[in-house]
């Protein structure tokens, strides 16, 4: 048996210390590495940075900069390459092996905001609920609790539990107030008041807003949306045509048909003449996406893209090959919901057709409808003229309110040719027949009438064929017989 010599034995405190030691060196080169990954990803050294975190995952993965390094590659995926399904890894691995590390808290926002923007409807927002709830019990103080309030109240919101959407809200700018969601939280707070009813303290939240974050996107929101609430329910002035818009602008275009905004503000045009959708922006108008013989509806993405619809299918700005339809031939509207759904209505199908954006498709039951336009709720509001009756369907198509045709109006009508709607709750419908003959009614979110004018008192005498509402509350109408637009404030 080989004994060591007394000389050659290593002291008892030193061997103990040789853990220490490799951990602290394990320790520095994690620090190294970190910061390594720091320079080049400054630099845009992309694939520098992402190899020397990758690797102190690899190496060093009980190491403080371990968490770092996992937040860091994760948000590389999401904001510069635009992949969420990469970074998903990151942010489960982040969640599941360093829950006790500052940067859980951040990862578990990160990864209920990806699961957010996967659900097509209010039930699939249960996982990312649960990441938003763990924030809130695990990290009380954490910066990120702001944001998860925000995003918790949102989607108790779009499952309907208004009220406690609004205590979320409350909370979110009322325990984090420096937080950059404040102004958020606030702007929802303020559209939840309104849904429930009431409309002073939606106003007094929107002035709050202006008041307390007045350089902020969302304060520049609220201008418009306390404009409008103003103008279309409480003074409610008596529909003015104003004449062709812009201003001066006669048989300008070539048989517009369908209207729409843009995210930006600018106008969408489709002229049946040319086969293709042009878009306004000051006084300039230029093609926008190819050409779409047919087209019976006009949709814009949230990204500004436009989509036409026809017989031949689906023609998306950003996507060069039309996508089928099934067997819909016959398409009388169609609307993007706040998900991204597609949904279309067709003349000889009895059900709505919603398309998600990952593919495929499903029957929503609903009566035929002949005109669609999205909601602010997520849904879409319906006109069925069989039935007599506007139809406001939730996220899963189920009616939230049933509004019969003619309802607080002098006289009825009986078809709906067209329907317009703003961020604000407002819906726009272009009503003929009937004794109220042809003109336009303005409904509020609860579907009472709140402006209405027959284009017979308006002095117009043209083909009206759709509308649209713009950010001060005046409505854009398409006039096909005279190759113009119209304005009514």
């Amino acid at each position: 048996m080989f004994v060591l010599s007394p000389r050659f034995r290593f002291p008892a405190a030193l061997l103990c210390a040789l853990p220490v030691m490799a951990q602290a060196q394990d320790g520095d080169l994690a620090e190294r590495l970190y910061h390594s990954g720091e320079r080049a990803y400054a630099s845009k050294a992309y694939k520098e940075a992402l190899d020397a975190w990758n690797q102190l995952v690899q190496t060093s993965p009980r190491s403080e900069f371990a968490p770092l390094a996992l937040l860091r590659l994760a948000r590389h995926h999401l904001e510069i390459e635009r992949k969420p399904e990469a970074a998903m890894p990151y942010l489960d691995r982040l969640r599941s092996e360093y829950l006790k590390s500052p940067e859980a808290a951040e990862g578990m926002l990160l990864r209920g905001l990806l699961l957010t923007k996967q659900a097509r409807r209010p039930a699939e927002l249960k996982d990312a609920m649960a990441d938003f709830n763990r924030i809130l019990d695990l990290f009380p103080d954490a910066p990120a609790g702001g944001e998860a309030r925000l995003h918790l109240g949102r989607a108790w919101r779009d499952q309907g539990q208004w009220g406690r959407a609004l205590h979320l809200f409350i909370d979110s700018f009322r325990l984090h107030p420096g937080s950059p969601a404040a102004p958020g939280a606030m702007l929802e707070a303020a559209e939840t008041l309104d849904l429930m009813g009431d409309l002073p303290g939606c106003l007094r939240m929107l002035q709050r807003l202006r008041t307390e974050a007045p350089q902020s996107p969302e304060a520049q929101e609220a201008i418009w949306r306390m404009a409008v609430r103003v103008k279309h329910r409480l003074q409610k002035p008596p529909l003015r045509n104003e004449g062709p818009w812009p201003a001066g602008r006669v048989k300008w275009l070539k048989t517009p048909t369908l209207l729409a905004f843009a995210p930006d503000g600018d106008l969408l045009i489709f002229q049946n003449d040319l086969d293709r959708t042009f878009r306004l922006h000051g006084s300039d108008l230029t093609p926008q996406g190819p050409t779409a013989p047919g087209t019976r509806a006009l949709a814009v993405a949230p990204t500004g893209a436009v989509w036409m619809l026809s017989k031949n299918g689906l023609i998306r700005e950003d996507t060069p090959a039309a996508q089928p339809l099934g067997a819909l031939g016959a398409i009388t509207g169609a609307a993007l919901d706040g998900w991204g759904n597609l949904w279309v209505a067709d003349a000889k199908t009895p059900a709505l057709t919603l398309f998600p954006p990952e593919g495929g498709s499903r029957a929503v039951a609903s009566p035929a409808a002949n005109a669609l336009a999205p909601l602010a709720t997520g849904g879409v509001v319906i006109a069925a003229d069989a039935d007599r009756k506007l139809l406001f369907l939730d996220p899963d198509g189920q009616p939230r309110l049933v509004v019969p045709y003619g309802k607080d109006l002098p006289a009825p009508f009986k078809a709906v040719t067209a329907l317009a709607t703003d961020g604000a709750g407002q819906v726009a419908a272009l009503v003929e027949g009937g004794d109220f003959g042809e003109g336009v009614v303005i409904l509020g979110p609860d579907g009472a009438v709140l402006r209405q004018a027959t284009f017979k008192s308006l002095a117009i005498s043209g083909r009206i064929t759709s509308l649209a509402f713009d950010r001060s509350g005046g409505l854009i109408l398409c006039d096909r017989r005279n190759d113009l637009l119209i304005r009514l404030n």
